[in-house]
């Protein structure tokens, strides 16, 4: 799968409120009540990330999840990435 340019990004982005930019990456971050929270929001991320074979990297601050995509094989970001984004989306 062929990495997108700046431009494909910034296009894509324009449709994903919230995500940016940050190098070989999109990265997002989510806002929950509790630390329950961020951990139930990571388990509803799990599925599609494992149906799609595409692995999201998460980091957990209490209340703050860190969602970071990136397509490690191809160097940078896909259109994996910006699909993952979406569903990402969905279940925050």
């Amino acid at each position: 799968m062929p990495v997108l340019s700046e431009a494909e990004i910034s296009a894509a982005l324009r449709q994903l409120p919230g995500w940016e930019s940050g190098g070989n990456a999109i990265v997002k971050q989510f806002t929950f009540d509790d630390f329950m929270g961020s951990v139930g929001f990571v388990n509803r991320v799990a599925e599609p990330a494992e149906e799609m074979n595409h692995h999201p990297d998460l980091a957990i601050s209490w209340n703050t999840v860190t969602v970071t995509l990136s397509t490690h094989s191809a160097g940078g970001v896909t259109d994996n990435d910006l699909r993952l984004a979406t569903e990402v989306d969905r279940r925050a």
